[in-house]
């Protein structure tokens, strides 16, 4: 490519706090539009904010955790602007003294670690949600739109990157990672269907070598991490097709969409919008305790880097498989509670990465919601280790325990698929074979090793998979000799 991608994220995380930002009203999702409201969060004439106190322990433990500094002393502004979404014709939000400053975070990417530079992290309001009555769900071509103010004054913690990633992976992994680490320190579910965790990219190309930054689009509307990486392919292969033509790439806000696979103008944005922010009067400044921010270090959990380093160490992983479990809190805690029941943990890893793992995504099911727990994985282990079933014979006795939620020792009782043992009974099926087959048994004589998983393949789908491999083979080199 002839071109350096330039890609920045910014990424606002709802947080999981029992009260909105600024008033007592509950946070909730899926409730009755425009019942959790007070006349703080609808900006009612002479009303009063008061900070949540949680939601900004919950804002620097993030900025903690992204390698930033605390700011000694923060304040909230008034962000100004006109939206149907904002009932007080303004947003309090963090300007120019936000609470967490330059920070880090180091990304893996095809088998290299790049840091990744954080601007900042700041605390704001969130606004309601508008919803656009129509066909396409979209304000264009919408024949009316309403507005739910229950989200209006949620906490909302803006994390914003440095330009730093190259590729629209990096990106990706960037966002996976934050998304763990927000997992981890549990002030978020960062729910991206749900909106809890929404992220905006700025993308632009230069020449290599140019320090300059080229004109940059934003994209919106990216409600996964697959729709991350193909918004961000896709601009960049658009902004590639213009520079490589001789045309300009506009400066504008740009609509992802999922469906068809593109990205569409929504507005242009030639010039920075001038909010005209100044100190919010009604709130005083946050002074930060050095010795509680001190208290907040201390108090960190395990993030998932440390994670990764320790399940490695302890329980004998590979990096790759580390790292995968660690990023993924719910997967990584599946597999510590299936370790703590006793069992061996390469091999519990191997059913989450694989067969657990693929049976999720093609249920779209999430690991806590599904009927398959760490006490299922720990009875189809026993199982397997203790010759009652083979490693065959496993894959569907799983698949019926995670469409069922019942436990495999159950579903082996009660179909009677068990694993062939017995060598009396083997041993009529295989001189049976080895009959039928004089030339696998001369290839074998002469060292041609796979003749034997030719003929343990014959008895396999004579005994419809229940025959023992291992007593299988043994069976036929004992009977050759």
């Amino acid at each position: 490519m002839a071109y350096e991608i330039v890609i920045g994220l910014e990424i606002h995380v709802e947080l999981n706090t029992r009260s909105k930002m600024f008033c007592g009203c509950p946070v909730t999702f899926g409730e009755v539009p425009n019942t959790a409201v007070c006349p703080v969060c609808l900006g009612h004439p002479g009303v009063l904010p008061v900070v949540n106190a949680q939601a900004v322990e919950a804002a620097a433990l993030i900025g903690l955790s992204l390698n930033c500094a605390i700011a000694p002393n923060n304040e909230f502004a008034r962000k100004n602007y006109f939206y149907p979404d904002m009932p007080k014709d303004y947003q309090i939000s963090q300007f120019d003294l936000p609470i967490a400053i330059g920070g880090y975070l180091d990304v893996g990417d095809r088998g290299q670690t790049r840091r990744i530079g954080i601007t900042r992290v700041h605390m704001e309001e969130d606004t309601g949600k508008l919803i656009h009555k129509g066909a396409t769900g979209r304000i264009h071509g919408a024949d009316r739109s309403v507005v739910d103010f229950n989200r209006a004054g949620v906490p909302l913690m803006e994390i914003v990157s440095e330009p730093d990633m190259r590729t629209a992976t990096e990106a990706r992994a960037f966002l996976v990672k934050l998304r763990s680490i927000l997992l981890a320190l549990g002030v978020s579910n960062c729910n991206m269907e749900e909106g809890s965790l929404r992220c905006d990219a700025n993308v632009s190309l230069r020449e290599f070598g140019d320090t300059e930054l080229g004109v940059k689009t934003e994209v919106k509307n990216m409600n996964s991490f697959k729709a991350l990486q193909r918004a961000l392919e896709y601009e960049v292969e658009r902004q590639t097709s213009l520079l490589t033509h001789g045309e300009r790439v506009i400066q504008e806000t740009r609509h992802w969409d999922d469906a068809g696979g593109a990205t569409t103008s929504m507005r242009s944005k030639e010039e920075a919008h001038d909010y005209r922010y100044f100190p919010d009067p009604d709130l005083v400044a946050i002074v930060m305790d050095p010795a509680e921010v001190e208290r907040l270090r201390a108090g960190l959990p395990e993030l998932p880097d440390a994670r990764a380093e320790r399940l490695g160490r302890e329980f004998g992983l590979s990096d790759d498989d580390a790292k995968i479990l660690a990023l993924n809190k719910p997967l990584g805690d599946f597999l510590e509670e299936t370790v703590a029941g006793g069992a061996a943990a390469g091999k519990a890893a191997n059913w989450l990465l694989h067969e657990l793992a693929a049976e999720l995504n093609r249920t779209d099911t999430e690991i806590e919601d599904a009927a398959f727990t760490p006490r299922h994985l720990i009875d189809l282990l026993q199982l397997i280790d203790a010759g009652t079933i083979s490693g065959k014979m496993a894959k569907e006795i799983f698949k019926t325990s995670f469409a069922t939620g019942r436990l495999p020792a159950a579903i082996v009782k009660e179909t009677g698929n068990v694993q062939i043992t017995d060598t009396d009974a083997l041993g009529k099926i295989v001189d049976e074979v080895l009959a039928a087959n004089p030339q696998a048994i001369e290839d074998l004589k002469n060292g041609q090793e796979r003749a034997i998983g030719f003929l343990v393949g014959q008895i396999m789908r004579l005994t419809q998979g229940k025959a023992s491999p291992d007593a299988v083979n043994k069976l036929i080199r004992a009977k050759l000799r």
